[in-house]
């Protein structure tokens, strides 16, 4: 009874939940709150859609959530007293037992039996489900500093461009190149040559939105077929969308996004419809991020071995020429080797000298003997 009993409280907090769901993701096509939702996911873009969806409504200036004892025992930090939790949905899969038709391993169809019919076994199945459970902010709790996951550095004039540039032409899966485009248009992703264009001379800024805007539609919209099933302003509502969400990740300046066309676009649409949008929007953003992510990695590395192999190289040449400094030094004669030489010099001279004198005195004292004889 009591096992029964939960279960049911269960199914009503996973209706309620639902019903909620049913009603934010209507709430969120307006201006305002679309904005709201975006920066949700640009911190949680790893997160479903429908825990993104339910973390704006709930607490829409969330940075990082985690249980109870998560929060205790992988991060140092103690839920502070009085704060509520956050209500998302957490996978809850559970194993029955059923019988099944048997496949044969080669073909993969239903095996028959000598009688005629097709052969059961029993199998362990798991059924996927959800629960409800209750996630806190790192604003609710206390204890222990989180270290920062340096993504504000992006702002502005942005100081790291150049390594940024190249994480996303990196992991772009088309040419991405500069021209004067005389439309007014700031860039635009190009079917037939598969490529992007970027217009030449503007802010490092509005490059980096300009690019990641690109980026959005060759990954939503390169298919020709899918994209004519689609209008040119949901087009755009979903690369602008995953630009801001992008943009949002990386703490680059969003300031002149607008959303005032959203509730315009998603009116009369049916909620599976827009939470369609939303999950493509979601799952475009997560792949960008992650693949941005890696390229950034690689970029650093490779600026990091190119820094060192300088650094090796000049202190390389600095052995060299400090080398060549000391071998200078070591065959300049000190003042008192000069001595020394001096000194010799002057021993020799005398020794030389002095068998001059020992070999006169020699051929004198013979001459005076044979002059006896």
């Amino acid at each position: 009874m009591v096992k029964k009993n939960k279960s049911e409280d269960m199914q009503k907090q996973i209706k309620e939940i639902t019903d909620r769901l049913e009603q934010g993701v209507k709430d969120v096509f307006t201006s305002e709150n679309y904005a709201r939702y975006l920066e949700t996911m640009s911190k949680f873009h790893n997160y479903s859609l429908n825990n993104i969806i339910l973390i704006a409504m709930q607490k829409p200036d969330a940075t990082m959530i985690a249980g109870y004892n998560a929060w205790k025992k992988l991060h140092g930090r103690q839920v502070m007293k009085g704060e509520k939790g956050l209500k998302i949905l957490a996978p809850s899969p559970y194993k029955v037992k059923r019988v099944v038709e048997k496949l044969d391993p080669q073909t993969k169809k239903p095996m028959v039996g000598e009688d005629g019919k097709i052969v059961t076994e029993e199998k362990e199945i798991t059924i996927p489900a959800y629960k409800v459970v209750s996630v806190f902010d790192v604003s609710q709790t206390e204890g222990k500093e989180i270290p920062t996951l340096g993504v504000d550095e992006l702002t502005g004039e942005i100081e790291n461009y150049d390594t940024f540039f190249e994480a996303l032409n990196k992991c772009c899966p088309v040419p991405i190149s500069f021209e004067k485009i005389d439309s007014g248009a700031k860039g635009y992703f190009s079917r037939a040559n598969n490529m992007i264009a970027i217009n030449e001379g503007m802010s490092q800024l509005q490059t980096v939105k300009t690019t990641v805007h690109e980026m959005a539609h060759q990954k939503l919209h390169s298919d020709m077929e899918a994209a004519k099933q689609q209008t040119r302003n949901s087009r755009e509502v979903e690369a602008e969308s995953v630009a801001y969400v992008v943009c949002q990740h990386y703490g680059i300046d969003t300031l002149d996004y607008s959303f005032t066309y959203v509730a315009g676009w998603s009116e009369g649409k049916e909620t599976p419809e827009l939470k369609e949008s939303l999950d493509t929007i979601r799952k475009a953003t997560f792949e960008l991020i992650t693949d941005i992510d890696k390229s950034l990695e690689e970029v650093s590395q490779a600026i990091t071995r190119s820094d060192e192999l300088e650094l090796k190289s000049q202190e390389s040449r600095e052995a060299v020429l400090q080398s060549s400094r000391d071998h200078d030094e070591n065959s300049r004669p000190s003042l008192l080797d000069n001595l020394h030489r001096k000194q010799e010099q002057v021993r020799r001279e005398a020794m030389k000298k002095e068998n001059v004198q020992i070999e006169n005195h020699e051929i004198t004292r013979s001459t005076r003997e044979g002059i006896r004889a």
